[in-house]
Order: structure tokens, then sequence, then C-alpha cells
């Protein structure tokens, strides 16, 4: 008996059965009388003998279920009452067996003059083939809609999956084995001559993690699929323990009846095997086994670019890696730290460097750059440059020198490349800092009081590009870095991100300088983590952190230095309060009051008279008297001149304030500029004027 045959529905009918299915019978119901007359096949159809039918409606649907007796009393109540000419339904009508047969009803009302229905005559047919075949149909569809979603759902999920992790993640993950259809899952790779099982996802799964990693041989199922090239569909776990030997103690601590070892084939080469367990399923049909097989296809074709991606990035973040240096030196009066982040883009590594240079005369050189493109072309570039200007700046020349050379040799490379850098020579020693940068992010300072600056500095153009143009200047700017203070140079991958402005990166760099801890190496880690992250992964991002070791002095002299911007007038009111802080601390409260009057003096005259900032130094003078120091430097040469301020003059006064506040106070070159300094004490040692000055300290 083939599908197509209506018996093979049937669950085993009878001879009268069959004929009733296959006939269509005819009745007459006289509405007046309530009686109705129904021929041989019909009552073959209803499933009620001749001898037996006694002509009453109700005896014709005895077998109905009540609820369908009410459905069809009502069917054909309204048909009657609401004027129709006829009606049509189908009912099932339950057999000996229990089986249901399906019956369809077309009957037509006959009314008389006045429309009232007098009888109703109609055709009753056994519709339970068609029923069930239409049920199968739709049942089939069902499966292939359900399959056809499982492939394009897997696929969606793979197609996003770059590495080899990102195919796992995407397998095991959340959803993963409900895209798969399946309730447990292993997937092992190939690797020299080993299979490693690299994810199990699944309830009890994790029995076998003692398996993951074994030789290739036909010890196990998965390993056999491997190696043989062809699936194995297991619908009993006892032919395992039978056939695996040394599987079968695991076997009772699987919830599964069923699974299927499936060999991981692309272009003719064996990447591993994936095997696919089940709870409720004890047989594969046809379909399901064409259907696990396409899954293992799509999964061999996402893991062999994923593995491709893998080598790939490997090659590329070697070469990478052999372009930047491969020790930082060790440098004296402060730290620095290095971070690097290479893009997820495969071989298509960038141009960033960074690098930390020993300079003559116990100076330091450090810089960032990137050249042009995400490419190993670039990479080489980047190699090739930064070893030309580690020499011109090994040769001591002055940092806008240095950055005209190295523009020099990229355009003398004959590459359609350009660069962009930021470099500065630093003298721990001073605190002085010269910087130059050619079309780059200028650098960040994180001041002692965690404040965080943004130094504007004159630029030029990229390398490269500047040199092509004629405009070979790159002018330095000077800073002045405290003890305490960090220098924070980056390139732009760290702020930039698509369709932000950059202005909102750096505001968010600057917020994670200022909350991160002060050392360098921890300041690198933390800007690693808060930044990267987010911003970090669709470009290669260089990280160059120096601090300037902080001066605490000795507990019995201590000392605290602090940087106030000349555009920062809140730097003013804070120097002072730490001053005052500071003393209170050392146990000099006395002295508090007179030194904060003394700071903001000092303070005030350099904001107002000089063209920058300035550097407060605040320290303790143990001997043979313990006395405050106050320092304030700056950048200008002009020294202060006593005035004589008349009745309602507003200023002139600041000489007097020192004279009558300060045990001692004096004028000091220092470099370009010059600092003056008083200090406080109870041994008076009378005022002295360390030279000649012009107007500086009037005010």
């Amino acid at each position: 008996m083939t599908d197509d045959d209506p018996r093979a529905h049937s669950g085993g009918i009878g001879p009268a059965e069959w004929l009733a299915m296959n006939r269509t019978g005819s009745f007459d119901w006289d509405l007046d009388t309530g009686t109705i007359d129904v021929d041989a096949s019909g009552l073959l159809v209803f499933g009620v003998s001749s001898d037996r039918f006694d002509g009453r409606p109700t005896s014709l649907v005895s077998r109905l279920d009540p609820a369908e007796r009410m459905r069809l009393d009502h069917v054909v109540r309204a048909a009657v009452t609401s004027g129709d000419s006829s009606y049509s339904t189908h009912f099932p009508i339950p057999q000996d067996d229990g089986t249901p047969h399906w019956t369809h009803v077309l009957a037509r009302i006959l009314r008389d003059g006045d429309g009232r229905a007098h009888r109703i005559v109609g055709a009753v047919r056994d519709t339970t083939a068609e029923v069930s075949h239409a049920a199968f149909v739709q049942q089939l569809e069902k499966r292939r809609e359900m399959q056809t979603s499982i492939v394009e759902r897997t696929t969606h999920a793979l197609s996003r999956a770059v590495t080899v992790d990102d195919v796992t993640a995407s397998l095991t993950g959340p959803g993963g084995l409900a895209r798969l259809g399946a309730d447990g899952l292993a997937l092992g790779l190939v690797e020299n001559g080993s299979l490693n099982v690299i994810a199990l996802s699944g309830d009890s799964l994790d029995v076998l993690d003692g398996l993951r990693t074994r030789r290739l041989d036909r010890g196990l199922p998965l390993a056999e699929a491997v190696l043989s090239g062809r699936p194995r569909f297991v619908s009993s776990f006892g032919s395992l323990g039978r056939d695996f030997p040394e599987l079968a103690p695991y076997l009772d601590r699987l919830p599964f009846r069923a699974a299927c070892y499936l060999p991981l084939v692309a272009q003719a080469r064996s990447l591993g095997g994936m095997a696919l367990f089940y709870r409720g399923r004890t047989a594969f049909t046809a379909d399901e086994r064409n259907l696990a097989l396409g899954l293992a296809a799509i999964v061999a074709q996402s893991l062999q670019r994923a593995i491709l991606f893998d080598e790939e990035r490997e090659l590329a973040t070697g070469l990478q890696e052999t372009m930047l240096p491969r020790r930082i030196p060790e440098i004296t009066g402060g730290e620095i730290a290095v971070r690097y982040h290479a893009a997820w883009s495969g071989r298509q590594v960038g141009g960033d460097w960074y690098d930390v240079i020993a300079l003559p005369r116990g100076r330091v050189g450090i810089v960032v750059g990137d050249v042009q493109g995400h490419d190993t072309h670039a990479a080489a570039i980047m190699g090739q440059l930064r070893i030309a200007l580690r020499a011109y700046a090994g040769e001591g020349h002055a940092p806008s020198t240095v950055l005209a050379r190295a523009s020099r040799f990229l355009a003398e490379l004959d590459t359609n490349r350009f660069a962009t850098c930021t470099y500065a020579q630093v003298d721990l020693a001073g605190g002085t800092v010269r910087a130059v940068r050619a079309g780059h992010l200028g650098p960040l300072i994180r001041h002692t009081d965690g404040r965080v600056g943004q130094p504007k500095l004159r630029g030029g153009m990229p390398l490269g590009l500047a040199t092509v143009f004629g405009e070979e200047e790159f002018p330095e700017t000077r800073l002045d870095l405290v003890p305490g203070e960090t220098l924070v140079l980056c390139t732009d991958g760290l702020v930039e991100q698509p369709g932000t402005d950059i202005e909102a990166g750096l505001a968010a760099l600057s917020e994670a300088v200022s909350s991160g801890p002060p050392q360098a190496e921890a300041l690198a880690d933390h800007l690693s983590e808060r930044l990267w992250e987010r911003w970090g992964s669709g470009d290669d991002v260089a990280l160059l952190v120096l601090r300037r070791s902080p001066d605490p002095g000795t507990q019995r002299a201590p000392r605290i230095h602090q940087y106030i911007h000349q555009a920062d007038p809140q730097g003013l009111s804070d120097a002072r309060a730490a001053v005052g802080q500071a003393l209170r601390d050392w146990g000099m409260q006395e002295l508090a009051d007179d030194a904060e009057l003394l700071t903001g003096e000092l303070l005030v005259n350099v904001l107002l008279h000089t063209e920058g900032g300035a550097v407060l130094t605040l320290e303790v003078l143990p001997e043979p008297v313990r006395r405050v120091r106050l320092s304030v430097q700056d950048r200008s040469s002009a020294w202060p001149r006593r005035r004589t301020p008349g009745e309602a003059a507003t200023s002139g006064r600041g000489l007097l304030l020192m004279d009558a506040l300060a045990s001692r106070w004096g004028v000091e070159p220092r470099g370009e500029g010059k600092a003056v300094w008083c200090e406080i004490g109870p041994e008076s040692v009378g005022a002295e004027l360390a030279g000649p000055g012009r107007a500086g300290l009037g005010g």
C-alpha cells in the first residue's frame, strides 16, 4: 500500500468503511414530519446500518461528540431561520476504533411561498482521505518551514562571525542551540594530528571535558566521522556504547536519546567535526539527515573563513610588532608606559606607532604617530619612518628639525603616503617639555590635583606633505611638567568613533585621564579598559603615558608642586587652598594665612603680567629654623620693580606686602624665565632682592 492510497491514512479499515470513504450519499429531510430518508451510501458515510436506522435525524449523528452535535445543530438552525437557501459543513464521526472519519454535508433548503422551510435535500460525502492528505501536506510544509528557518537563522548568525571564537560564540551563545534545532552540541577542530573539542554546549555535556583533546583515531564517534568523511546518525545511545567502549562510561550521564556526528569539510579539506544531540528524537528522516548535513556545510564554511582570518591576523600583527620597539628604555626622574591595540581588520594592519628615545644630557624623546592607510605597506613605511625619526632625534637636533628631516625622508621614499605625529623632548630634571606636532593630536597633561589640560600646540602639516608643499615649519611649544604631573600622547583611534564628533572623544579621554590612578602603568591600563572597548576596535591605537616623578620632599622637609594655567581663574583659588591645607597638614598652621596671602600675590602678578602659566612650589626649609619657602616660576624674563602707589591706587603694593610678611624674598633666573620666591618664618633676616629688574611684581 503506497502513501497515495487512501487506506494508508485509515489506520486499518474494513471493506464497509473503505466503501464509505469512496461513496457519496444523499438524503431528503422532511422538516414537517421530522423524518429523514438516507440512501445506502449515505448511511455508510454516517456509519449507520440500514437495518437499524429508524429515520430520525438524531440517529444519524448519535456517534458525534456532544459538542460537535451542538455545533452541527447550530449550523442547520441558523441557515433555516436566516432565510438561507443552502448550507455546508464538515464534522468528524468517530468510528469503532476511535479514529475520526470526516464528513462533508452540502444541503439545499426548500421553502414554500411564505419563505417557510419545509424540506432539506442534499449530499453527504466521506472526506477523510482528503482531510488526512491535507493534514499530511500541512505537516510536511510546516516541517519544511521549520528546517528552512533553522538554515536561515544559522546562516545569518554565522555570517557575522569573523574569528573562530566568533563562530563558537554563535553556536554556543544565547539561542545558539535553538537555531540549530538541537539540545546539545560538540565542536572539534583538527590540529596537528589531534581532534581538539573547542566548544561543548548543552545540559550535562560538561561530563565530556576529559575527552576534549585526543589523538585523531577511530576510538570516538566524532573522530571516526572526521576520519571517514561520512556522517553517523545514532538513534540509540546503547549502540554507541557497543561500538565505542571508551565512550560507554559517559553515556548514562547524558540525557540524550539520539545524536548525529558530522564531518566538517570545506574545499576538500577536513577541518574537524560537529556533533548534535537530541532529547526527544529517536529516528532521522531523510529530510532531517539532509538538514544536518546542510548545517555541517554552513559551519564548515564559516570555520574555514574564520581560520583564514585568524592566520592572516596573526601574520599581520606579528609583522606590526616587529616594527615597534621591543623594549622601552628606563628613565631617570619619571616613568613611562606604552600600549598598542591592533584593529580587528585581518591583514589590514595600520601604521600607528610609538617610540621612546634616549637623548643627550639626560633628556628623553617621546613620539606617537600614524602613517596613512591600513595595510602592510603602511606598516612597512611606519617601521622605516620610526627608525629615521629615532636617528634624527638621537643626533640631538631640535624637535622642529627632527620633524622637518623626517618629513623629507618620507617624501624621498617615493610613496603617496603621509604621516601625522607628535614629538616631544622632555627634560625630567627641570620639567621642560619642547613639543611639536605634524597634523596630529596634541598631548594632554594631568596636573597633580587631577585636573586635565589640553595645551594648544602650534602645528605643521603632516610629514611628507609638508615637504611636497614646501612647508617644513614645525613650531615648538614649551610646556612645563611639574613633579607628579603626567603627559599623555595617543593616536586618533582612541578618540574617534564613526558618526561622533572628535571633541566628544577628547572629552571622554580627558575624563578618563582625570579619574584614573596617577601611576603611568596603572593609568595606561585604566585608559585601555575604559576606551579601547568603546572606540579602539575599529582602528589601531598607540598610547604613551609619561609621568614625572613626584617630589614630596622628606618627612622633615615636605614639598608640593602645582601648575596654574593662565586661562584658569579657579586655579588661583585652588592653589591658595592647597597651600593652606598643606601647611595645616604639616603642623605649621600658624603660617597658613600669610602663606595663602603671599601665594595669591605671587600668582596674580604672573597671570596678569606674563604670557603663560606658573609653577608653584611650596617647601619647608628645616635648617637652622623651620621656615616656609614659596616659589613661583614663569617664562617671563622681566624682573619685578618697586613702585610707590598713590592713595587711590589699586595696584603697586605687592613688594610692600612681601616686605611686611616675608622673612626674605628674591628673584632667580631659571632658563628662559625666572622664579620669584619668598620665605616665611620666625626669624627675620631682612628683605633681599636678588638682582635688578623691571615691572613684574608691581601689582
